[in-house]
Protein backbone atom coordinates (compact mmCIF):
# COMPACT_ATOMS: atom_id res chain seq x y z
CA UNK A 1 0.00 0.00 0.00
CA UNK A 2 2.86 2.35 0.85
CA UNK A 3 4.59 1.55 -2.43
CA UNK A 4 1.42 2.26 -4.41
CA UNK A 5 1.00 5.65 -2.71
CA UNK A 6 4.63 6.65 -3.18
CA UNK A 7 4.85 5.19 -6.65
CA UNK A 8 7.70 2.91 -5.73
CA UNK A 9 7.51 -0.52 -7.32
CA UNK A 10 8.55 -3.59 -5.38
CA UNK A 11 12.00 -4.77 -6.32
CA UNK A 12 12.34 -8.37 -7.56
CA UNK A 13 13.95 -10.81 -5.16
CA UNK A 14 17.70 -11.13 -5.46
CA UNK A 15 19.32 -14.55 -5.95
CA UNK A 16 20.50 -14.37 -2.34
CA UNK A 17 16.93 -13.85 -1.12
CA UNK A 18 15.77 -16.77 -3.27
CA UNK A 19 17.96 -18.99 -1.08
CA UNK A 20 15.36 -18.67 1.70
CA UNK A 21 12.62 -19.91 -0.62
CA UNK A 22 14.62 -22.97 -1.59
CA UNK A 23 15.26 -24.01 2.03
CA UNK A 24 12.63 -26.29 3.59
CA UNK A 25 13.33 -25.15 7.15
CA UNK A 26 13.50 -21.72 8.74
CA UNK A 27 14.42 -21.87 12.44
CA UNK A 28 13.68 -18.24 13.37
CA UNK A 29 12.24 -15.29 11.49
CA UNK A 30 15.32 -13.22 12.30
CA UNK A 31 17.86 -15.90 11.43
CA UNK A 32 17.54 -15.39 7.68
CA UNK A 33 18.15 -11.64 7.90
CA UNK A 34 21.80 -12.44 7.32
CA UNK A 35 20.88 -13.21 3.66
CA UNK A 36 19.21 -9.87 3.03
CA UNK A 37 20.77 -7.26 0.78
CA UNK A 38 21.94 -4.04 2.36
CA UNK A 39 19.73 -0.93 2.15
CA UNK A 40 19.96 1.09 -1.11
CA UNK A 41 21.89 3.90 0.55
CA UNK A 42 24.74 1.52 1.52
CA UNK A 43 27.30 -0.24 -0.67
CA UNK A 44 26.18 -3.67 -1.91
CA UNK A 45 27.64 -6.82 -0.33
CA UNK A 46 30.73 -8.20 -2.00
CA UNK A 47 30.20 -11.66 -3.52
CA UNK A 48 32.58 -13.24 -0.98
CA UNK A 49 30.64 -11.78 1.95
CA UNK A 50 27.34 -12.89 0.47
CA UNK A 51 28.70 -16.41 0.04
CA UNK A 52 30.00 -16.39 3.63
CA UNK A 53 26.61 -15.27 4.93
CA UNK A 54 24.89 -18.02 2.94
CA UNK A 55 27.19 -20.64 4.49
CA UNK A 56 26.59 -19.23 7.97
CA UNK A 57 22.86 -19.36 7.42
CA UNK A 58 22.99 -22.96 6.23
CA UNK A 59 25.05 -23.84 9.34
CA UNK A 60 22.40 -22.18 11.51
CA UNK A 61 19.72 -24.26 9.82
CA UNK A 62 21.70 -27.46 10.39
CA UNK A 63 22.20 -26.63 14.08
CA UNK A 64 18.53 -25.76 14.50
CA UNK A 65 17.53 -29.07 12.92
CA UNK A 66 19.86 -30.89 15.32
CA UNK A 67 18.31 -29.08 18.29
CA UNK A 68 14.83 -29.88 17.05
CA UNK A 69 15.75 -33.55 16.63
CA UNK A 70 17.32 -33.65 20.10
CA UNK A 71 14.22 -32.10 21.67
CA UNK A 72 11.99 -34.54 19.80
CA UNK A 73 14.07 -37.45 21.08
CA UNK A 74 13.87 -36.03 24.61
CA UNK A 75 10.08 -35.72 24.38
CA UNK A 76 9.86 -39.27 23.08
CA UNK A 77 12.00 -40.55 25.95
CA UNK A 78 9.87 -38.66 28.49
CA UNK A 79 6.73 -40.14 26.97
CA UNK A 80 8.20 -43.64 27.11
CA UNK A 81 9.21 -43.14 30.74
CA UNK A 82 5.73 -41.83 31.59
CA UNK A 83 4.11 -44.83 29.93
CA UNK A 84 6.52 -47.14 31.75
CA UNK A 85 5.69 -45.45 35.06
CA UNK A 86 1.96 -45.72 34.40
CA UNK A 87 2.34 -49.44 33.60
CA UNK A 88 4.38 -49.91 36.76
CA UNK A 89 1.75 -48.11 38.87
CA UNK A 90 -1.01 -50.16 37.23
CA UNK A 91 0.77 -53.41 38.02
CA UNK A 92 1.46 -52.25 41.57
CA UNK A 93 -2.23 -51.41 42.08
CA UNK A 94 -3.19 -54.94 41.03
CA UNK A 95 -0.60 -56.42 43.39
CA UNK A 96 -1.76 -54.31 46.34
CA UNK A 97 -5.46 -54.90 45.70
CA UNK A 98 -5.36 -58.59 44.78
CA UNK A 99 -2.46 -59.96 46.83
CA UNK A 100 -1.43 -57.69 49.70
CA UNK A 101 -4.54 -55.98 51.09
CA UNK A 102 -6.68 -59.15 51.28
CA UNK A 103 -3.83 -60.85 53.21
CA UNK A 104 -2.56 -57.82 55.12
CA UNK A 105 -1.71 -59.47 58.44
CA UNK A 106 0.45 -62.17 56.86
CA UNK A 107 2.00 -60.15 54.03
CA UNK A 108 2.57 -56.63 55.41
CA UNK A 109 6.00 -57.49 56.83
CA UNK A 110 7.23 -59.63 53.94
CA UNK A 111 10.31 -58.60 51.99
CA UNK A 112 8.35 -58.25 48.75
CA UNK A 113 5.84 -55.87 50.31
CA UNK A 114 8.54 -53.82 52.03
CA UNK A 115 10.31 -53.34 48.68
CA UNK A 116 7.05 -52.31 47.01
CA UNK A 117 6.41 -49.95 49.91
CA UNK A 118 9.77 -48.26 49.39
CA UNK A 119 8.99 -47.64 45.70
CA UNK A 120 5.90 -45.67 46.69
CA UNK A 121 2.31 -46.76 47.26
CA UNK A 122 0.00 -46.10 44.28
CA UNK A 123 -2.30 -43.14 45.05
CA UNK A 124 -5.46 -45.19 44.55
CA UNK A 125 -4.59 -47.55 47.44
CA UNK A 126 -2.46 -45.19 49.54
CA UNK A 127 -5.23 -44.23 51.96
CA UNK A 128 -6.19 -47.84 52.65
CA UNK A 129 -2.58 -48.84 53.28
CA UNK A 130 -1.98 -45.86 55.55
CA UNK A 131 -5.09 -46.68 57.60
CA UNK A 132 -3.99 -50.27 58.08
CA UNK A 133 -0.38 -49.32 58.87
CA UNK A 134 -1.30 -46.56 61.36
CA UNK A 135 -3.90 -48.77 62.98
CA UNK A 136 -6.68 -47.80 65.37
CA UNK A 137 -5.37 -48.51 68.87
CA UNK A 138 -7.71 -45.82 70.21
CA UNK A 139 -10.73 -47.76 68.87
CA UNK A 140 -12.28 -44.62 67.40
CA UNK A 141 -15.49 -45.20 65.46
CA UNK A 142 -17.32 -43.12 62.86
CA UNK A 143 -20.00 -42.51 65.49
CA UNK A 144 -17.42 -41.07 67.90
CA UNK A 145 -16.25 -38.71 65.18
CA UNK A 146 -19.84 -37.54 64.64
CA UNK A 147 -20.23 -36.92 68.40
CA UNK A 148 -16.96 -34.95 68.60
CA UNK A 149 -17.91 -32.93 65.54
CA UNK A 150 -21.34 -32.13 66.98
CA UNK A 151 -19.69 -30.91 70.18
CA UNK A 152 -17.24 -28.80 68.21
CA UNK A 153 -20.05 -27.20 66.23
CA UNK A 154 -21.89 -26.46 69.47
CA UNK A 155 -18.77 -24.74 70.81
CA UNK A 156 -18.40 -22.69 67.64
CA UNK A 157 -21.99 -21.55 67.89
CA UNK A 158 -21.63 -20.74 71.61
CA UNK A 159 -18.42 -18.78 71.15
CA UNK A 160 -19.69 -16.92 68.09
CA UNK A 161 -22.79 -15.79 69.99
CA UNK A 162 -20.84 -15.02 73.16
CA UNK A 163 -22.76 -17.66 75.11
CA UNK A 164 -21.95 -19.13 78.50
CA UNK A 165 -19.24 -21.68 79.11
CA UNK A 166 -19.85 -24.94 77.31
CA UNK A 167 -19.95 -27.89 79.65
CA UNK A 168 -18.11 -30.88 78.31
CA UNK A 169 -15.03 -32.94 78.94
CA UNK A 170 -12.71 -29.97 78.69
CA UNK A 171 -13.77 -28.51 82.03
CA UNK A 172 -10.85 -26.49 83.31
CA UNK A 173 -10.04 -25.12 79.85
CA UNK A 174 -11.25 -21.52 79.71
CA UNK A 175 -13.41 -20.04 76.97
CA UNK A 176 -10.45 -17.80 76.09
CA UNK A 177 -8.27 -20.88 75.51
CA UNK A 178 -10.90 -22.49 73.33
CA UNK A 179 -11.49 -19.29 71.38
CA UNK A 180 -7.75 -18.86 70.79
CA UNK A 181 -7.57 -22.47 69.60
CA UNK A 182 -10.47 -21.93 67.18
CA UNK A 183 -8.90 -18.73 65.87
CA UNK A 184 -5.59 -20.55 65.34
CA UNK A 185 -7.40 -23.29 63.40
CA UNK A 186 -9.03 -20.68 61.16
CA UNK A 187 -5.70 -18.94 60.56
CA UNK A 188 -3.77 -22.16 59.93
CA UNK A 189 -6.33 -23.50 57.46
CA UNK A 190 -5.83 -20.42 55.29
CA UNK A 191 -2.08 -21.19 55.20
CA UNK A 192 -2.43 -24.93 54.46
CA UNK A 193 -1.21 -25.80 50.95
CA UNK A 194 -2.16 -22.33 49.66
CA UNK A 195 -1.01 -23.16 46.12
CA UNK A 196 -3.67 -25.90 45.85
CA UNK A 197 -6.50 -23.46 46.75
CA UNK A 198 -8.68 -26.33 48.02
CA UNK A 199 -8.43 -25.85 51.79
CA UNK A 200 -8.95 -22.10 51.90
CA UNK A 201 -12.31 -20.39 52.48
CA UNK A 202 -14.64 -21.41 49.64
CA UNK A 203 -12.46 -24.37 48.62
CA UNK A 204 -13.91 -27.91 48.38
CA UNK A 205 -12.02 -29.23 51.43
CA UNK A 206 -12.17 -26.18 53.70
CA UNK A 207 -15.12 -27.39 55.77
CA UNK A 208 -13.76 -30.94 55.95
CA UNK A 209 -10.41 -29.76 57.32
CA UNK A 210 -12.14 -27.39 59.74
CA UNK A 211 -14.39 -30.22 60.96
CA UNK A 212 -11.56 -32.70 61.60
CA UNK A 213 -9.43 -30.18 63.48
CA UNK A 214 -12.41 -28.97 65.50
CA UNK A 215 -13.49 -32.51 66.34
CA UNK A 216 -9.95 -33.33 67.48
CA UNK A 217 -9.88 -30.41 69.92
CA UNK A 218 -13.04 -31.90 71.48
CA UNK A 219 -11.63 -35.41 71.44
CA UNK A 220 -8.30 -34.35 72.98
CA UNK A 221 -8.85 -31.05 74.87
CA UNK A 222 -5.63 -31.77 76.80
CA UNK A 223 -3.74 -31.43 73.50
CA UNK A 224 -6.02 -28.99 71.71
CA UNK A 225 -4.95 -27.55 68.40
CA UNK A 226 -1.25 -27.01 67.73
CA UNK A 227 0.16 -25.20 64.72
CA UNK A 228 1.16 -27.68 62.02
CA UNK A 229 -1.68 -30.15 62.64
CA UNK A 230 -3.59 -28.72 59.68
CA UNK A 231 -0.96 -30.02 57.23
CA UNK A 232 -1.17 -33.55 58.63
CA UNK A 233 -4.97 -33.53 58.53
CA UNK A 234 -4.94 -32.09 55.00
CA UNK A 235 -2.70 -34.88 53.63
CA UNK A 236 -5.01 -37.48 55.20
CA UNK A 237 -8.11 -35.77 53.75
CA UNK A 238 -6.57 -36.02 50.27
CA UNK A 239 -6.27 -39.79 50.66
CA UNK A 240 -9.16 -40.87 52.93
CA UNK A 241 -12.84 -40.26 53.60
CA UNK A 242 -13.53 -37.71 56.33
CA UNK A 243 -14.26 -40.07 59.24
CA UNK A 244 -11.40 -42.39 58.31
CA UNK A 245 -9.09 -39.38 58.03
CA UNK A 246 -10.10 -38.35 61.57
CA UNK A 247 -9.41 -41.86 62.88
CA UNK A 248 -5.98 -41.97 61.21
CA UNK A 249 -5.23 -38.40 62.36
CA UNK A 250 -6.06 -39.11 66.02
CA UNK A 251 -4.09 -42.36 66.09
CA UNK A 252 -1.14 -40.80 64.29
CA UNK A 253 -0.89 -37.95 66.77
CA UNK A 254 -1.09 -40.48 69.60
CA UNK A 255 2.24 -42.01 68.57
CA UNK A 256 5.04 -41.30 71.11
CA UNK A 257 7.06 -38.99 68.87
CA UNK A 258 4.09 -36.93 67.67
CA UNK A 259 2.63 -36.68 71.17
CA UNK A 260 5.99 -35.52 72.56
CA UNK A 261 6.16 -32.71 69.99
CA UNK A 262 2.52 -31.65 69.98
CA UNK A 263 2.33 -31.60 73.78
CA UNK A 264 5.67 -29.78 73.79
CA UNK A 265 7.33 -32.24 76.16
CA UNK A 266 10.69 -30.47 76.22
CA UNK A 267 12.56 -33.28 77.96
CA UNK A 268 11.42 -35.92 75.49
CA UNK A 269 11.95 -33.61 72.51
CA UNK A 270 15.55 -33.05 73.63
CA UNK A 271 15.98 -36.82 73.90
CA UNK A 272 14.80 -37.23 70.30
CA UNK A 273 17.22 -34.50 69.20
CA UNK A 274 20.07 -36.20 71.08
CA UNK A 275 19.29 -39.55 69.44
CA UNK A 276 19.19 -37.83 66.05
CA UNK A 277 22.62 -36.31 66.65
CA UNK A 278 24.09 -39.75 67.41
CA UNK A 279 23.19 -40.90 63.90
CA UNK A 280 24.03 -37.51 62.40
CA UNK A 281 27.61 -37.77 63.65
CA UNK A 282 27.80 -41.42 62.59
CA UNK A 283 26.61 -40.82 59.01
CA UNK A 284 27.80 -37.30 58.22
CA UNK A 285 30.76 -36.51 60.52
CA UNK A 286 32.08 -33.61 58.41
CA UNK A 287 28.71 -31.84 58.24
CA UNK A 288 28.02 -32.64 61.91
CA UNK A 289 31.27 -30.90 62.89
CA UNK A 290 30.38 -27.93 60.68
CA UNK A 291 26.96 -27.61 62.34
CA UNK A 292 28.58 -27.80 65.79
CA UNK A 293 31.10 -25.14 64.82
CA UNK A 294 28.23 -22.86 63.76
CA UNK A 295 26.13 -23.72 66.85
CA UNK A 296 23.32 -25.03 64.63
CA UNK A 297 21.17 -27.27 66.83
CA UNK A 298 18.64 -29.82 65.47
CA UNK A 299 15.59 -27.99 66.81
CA UNK A 300 16.16 -25.16 64.30
CA UNK A 301 15.22 -27.37 61.36
CA UNK A 302 13.76 -30.58 62.81
CA UNK A 303 10.78 -29.07 64.65
CA UNK A 304 9.04 -27.88 61.48
CA UNK A 305 9.81 -31.14 59.65
CA UNK A 306 8.48 -33.33 62.47
CA UNK A 307 5.45 -31.18 63.30
CA UNK A 308 4.14 -31.38 59.72
CA UNK A 309 5.69 -34.77 58.82
CA UNK A 310 7.48 -33.01 55.92
CA UNK A 311 4.19 -32.12 54.22
CA UNK A 312 4.99 -28.40 54.44
CA UNK A 313 8.71 -28.67 53.64
CA UNK A 314 8.68 -31.06 50.66
CA UNK A 315 6.67 -31.14 47.41
CA UNK A 316 3.37 -32.92 48.13
CA UNK A 317 4.06 -36.00 45.99
CA UNK A 318 7.46 -36.44 47.64
CA UNK A 319 5.99 -35.87 51.11
CA UNK A 320 3.44 -38.63 50.42
CA UNK A 321 6.25 -41.04 49.56
CA UNK A 322 7.95 -40.12 52.85
CA UNK A 323 4.64 -40.83 54.59
CA UNK A 324 4.49 -44.21 52.82
CA UNK A 325 7.75 -45.39 54.39
CA UNK A 326 7.01 -43.60 57.67
CA UNK A 327 3.87 -45.74 57.96
CA UNK A 328 6.07 -48.79 57.36
CA UNK A 329 9.07 -47.95 59.58
CA UNK A 330 7.61 -45.59 62.18
CA UNK A 331 9.25 -42.54 63.78
CA UNK A 332 12.76 -43.73 62.93
CA UNK A 333 12.13 -42.90 59.27
CA UNK A 334 11.30 -39.28 60.08
CA UNK A 335 14.82 -38.81 61.42
CA UNK A 336 16.36 -40.91 58.67
CA UNK A 337 14.64 -38.63 56.13
CA UNK A 338 16.15 -35.60 57.89
CA UNK A 339 19.60 -37.14 57.56
CA UNK A 340 18.86 -37.97 53.91
CA UNK A 341 18.10 -34.29 53.25
CA UNK A 342 21.32 -33.23 54.97
CA UNK A 343 23.30 -35.79 52.98
CA UNK A 344 21.74 -34.70 49.69
CA UNK A 345 22.82 -31.10 50.27
CA UNK A 346 25.99 -31.79 52.27
CA UNK A 347 28.35 -30.11 49.80
CA UNK A 348 26.24 -26.94 49.76
CA UNK A 349 25.65 -26.83 53.51
CA UNK A 350 29.33 -27.20 54.45
CA UNK A 351 30.02 -23.91 52.64
CA UNK A 352 27.28 -21.96 54.45
CA UNK A 353 27.22 -20.08 57.73
CA UNK A 354 24.55 -20.30 60.47
CA UNK A 355 22.05 -17.89 58.90
CA UNK A 356 22.22 -19.34 55.40
CA UNK A 357 22.00 -22.95 56.63
CA UNK A 358 18.92 -22.13 58.73
CA UNK A 359 17.30 -20.30 55.81
CA UNK A 360 18.10 -23.11 53.37
CA UNK A 361 16.75 -25.88 55.61
CA UNK A 362 13.65 -23.85 56.47
CA UNK A 363 12.78 -23.52 52.78
CA UNK A 364 14.11 -26.47 50.78
CA UNK A 365 14.36 -26.36 46.96
CA UNK A 366 11.03 -27.12 45.28
CA UNK A 367 12.51 -29.21 42.46
CA UNK A 368 13.86 -32.11 44.51
CA UNK A 369 14.34 -35.18 42.27
CA UNK A 370 12.50 -38.04 43.99
CA UNK A 371 14.85 -40.88 43.01
CA UNK A 372 17.97 -38.94 44.01
CA UNK A 373 16.24 -37.95 47.25
CA UNK A 374 15.36 -41.53 48.21
CA UNK A 375 18.79 -42.78 47.15
CA UNK A 376 20.24 -40.30 49.64
CA UNK A 377 17.90 -41.58 52.37
CA UNK A 378 18.75 -45.20 51.54
CA UNK A 379 22.45 -44.42 52.09
CA UNK A 380 21.78 -43.46 55.71
CA UNK A 381 22.57 -46.23 58.20
CA UNK A 382 20.33 -46.17 61.27
CA UNK A 383 22.73 -48.17 63.38
CA UNK A 384 25.41 -46.83 65.71
CA UNK A 385 27.87 -49.18 67.37
CA UNK A 386 25.53 -52.11 66.68
CA UNK A 387 22.63 -50.26 68.29
CA UNK A 388 19.47 -49.35 66.39
CA UNK A 389 17.37 -46.21 66.71
CA UNK A 390 14.98 -47.62 69.30
CA UNK A 391 17.87 -48.86 71.47
CA UNK A 392 19.70 -45.50 71.35
CA UNK A 393 16.48 -43.60 72.15
CA UNK A 394 15.61 -45.94 75.04
CA UNK A 395 19.13 -45.64 76.49
CA UNK A 396 18.98 -41.84 76.36
CA UNK A 397 15.56 -41.82 78.00
CA UNK A 398 16.86 -44.07 80.76
CA UNK A 399 19.88 -41.79 81.31
CA UNK A 400 17.57 -38.76 81.55
CA UNK A 401 15.34 -40.46 84.12
CA UNK A 402 18.34 -41.45 86.25
CA UNK A 403 19.76 -37.93 86.06
CA UNK A 404 16.43 -36.44 87.16
CA UNK A 405 16.18 -38.84 90.09
CA UNK A 406 19.73 -38.11 91.20
CA UNK A 407 19.52 -34.33 90.87
CA UNK A 408 16.84 -32.40 92.75
CA UNK A 409 17.55 -29.29 90.67
CA UNK A 410 17.06 -31.23 87.42
CA UNK A 411 13.91 -32.76 88.81
CA UNK A 412 12.54 -29.31 89.58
Amino acid sequence: EYEEKTGRAQRPLSPKQNVRKNLDFEPLSTTALILEDRPANLPAKPAEEAQKHRQQYEEMVVQAKKRELKEAQKRKKQLEERCKLEDSIGNAVLTWNNEILPNWETMCCSRKVRELWWQGIPPSVRGKVWSLAIGNELNITHELYDICLARAKEKWRSLSTGGAEVECEDAGFSAADREASLELIKLDISRTFPSLCIFQQGGPYHDTLHSILGAYTCYRPDVGYVQGMSFIAAVLILNLDTADAFIAFSNLLNKPCQMAFFRVDHGLMLTYFAAFEVFFEENLPKLFAHFKKNNLTPDIYLIDWIFTLYSKSLPLDLACRVWDVFCRDGEEFLFRTALGILKLFEDILTKMDFIHIAQFLTKLPEDLPSEEFFTSIAAIQMQSRNKKWAQILAALQKDNREMEKGSPSLKR
